[in-house]
């Protein structure tokens, strides 16, 4: 589709015409399904997000700008929508893995031999409380270094901080999650 067919079919989207919608679909459905199954990995949720793609761009037809390169304004959504899944899919995993692990750390304090206050003490920290004695950037860097599985590199480039920052902030907070009994595997 060359871009005049393209901005055609919006200028159609936002007249309210499916048909704009329709023709941008049949050109370029293999492309947005390519793009979010790189991303996810996983047949099924790759369909969802494309789907959802379609709907988002027919809600958001009005934010294109004509000369901008419809293909890299798709491609760029598409691939940030799988990004966005991922990001909320690993975030509820992690909370539900945390969820399966802290009665096990619990448990494992009380065959230590800890007193019963001590196991109180322990069983009232959770890892919501571990994570609030951070500072706002060390949690920020955790959240990006683990659900959003980037590298150093990455985070100092997107939070335009030197790579030396954010692997000792990193560092700190992976020491104060340990001492509150968290984070064997940072």
């Amino acid at each position: 589709m060359t871009e005049v067919a393209f901005e055609a079919a919006m200028h159609r989207i936002r007249q309210g015409d499916k048909s704009g919608l329709q023709e941008i679909y049949e050109a370029y459905i293999g492309l947005i399904y390519s793009i979010v199954k790189d991303v996810v990995q996983n047949r099924e949720s790759a369909e969802d997000i494309t789907s959802d793609f379609f709907i988002k761009l027919w809600d958001k037809a009005d934010y294109y700008k004509s000369g901008m390169g419809h293909k890299t304004w798709m491609t760029t959504i598409a691939r940030n929508m799988a990004i966005d899944y991922l990001r909320k899919y690993r975030k509820e995993e992690a909370n539900e893995l945390l969820d399966e692990i802290e009665p096990e750390v619990l448990a494992g304090r009380e065959a230590e031999g800890d007193s019963p206050v001590e196991q109180e003490v322990i069983a009232d920290i959770t890892i919501q409380e571990a994570l609030s004695r951070l500072k706002e950037n060390e949690r920020q860097i955790m959240n990006m270094k683990i659900l959003g599985e980037m590298t150093f590199q990455e985070i100092a480039q997107s939070l335009s901080v030197p790579i030396g920052t954010v692997t000792w902030r990193y560092q700190s907070a992976v020491k104060k999650l340990r001492r509150c009994g968290y984070g064997t595997g940072f």
